[in-house]
């Protein structure tokens, strides 16, 4: 490898830098998990205190409706759940070592929103959303990064 290309930063890798953040080392606020309407998953709209000053109330309220929205068209049953069960016990179970499921395509995508949301509206305000799923889909974790307001 070249020495400009060490010092090159990869293109279309801007969530890389927000890996290397010590989260250990920032204010933490959850959002807890919502089970009024069973154990499905769905995270609490209500506006943490915390987050107060840090990020406008639509902001959040969006962005946690949309997730539910997600995480609930993920766990939907339909055809397309029913038959790629079937697939699967046909292939004895090995389909699952060749394709994703649709559960799994649909925790990618979330994944992505969530990086496409804190590169717009959490990390120039100071906060970082951790995916849920690195909690075992307990809680929503929001990072404060600096104690700042970031208005």
């Amino acid at each position: 490898m070249a020495a400009d290309e060490v010092s090159k930063p990869r293109q279309g890798h801007k969530m890389d830098n927000l890996s290397r953040i010590p989260s250990a080392s920032c204010t933490k606020v959850f959002v807890q998990r919502d089970y009024l309407d069973g154990t499905g998953v769905k995270f609490q709209n209500k506006f943490p205190l915390e987050l107060e000053g840090k990020v406008d109330r639509g902001s959040f309220e969006q962005t946690i409706n949309s997730l539910n929205t997600m995480y609930a068209e993920a766990e939907s049953l339909g055809g397309r759940t029913y038959c790629e069960s079937c697939f699967a016990c046909l292939t004895a179970y090995l389909a699952y070592l060749c394709i994703d499921t649709y559960y799994e395509k649909c925790l990618k995508k979330i994944k992505r929103y969530i990086e496409t949301q804190n590169e717009s509206v959490y990390v120039p305000r100071g906060l970082m959303l951790v995916d849920p799923v690195e909690r075992g889909l307990r809680v929503l974790e929001i990072c404060v990064l600096s104690e700042n307001n970031h208005r």
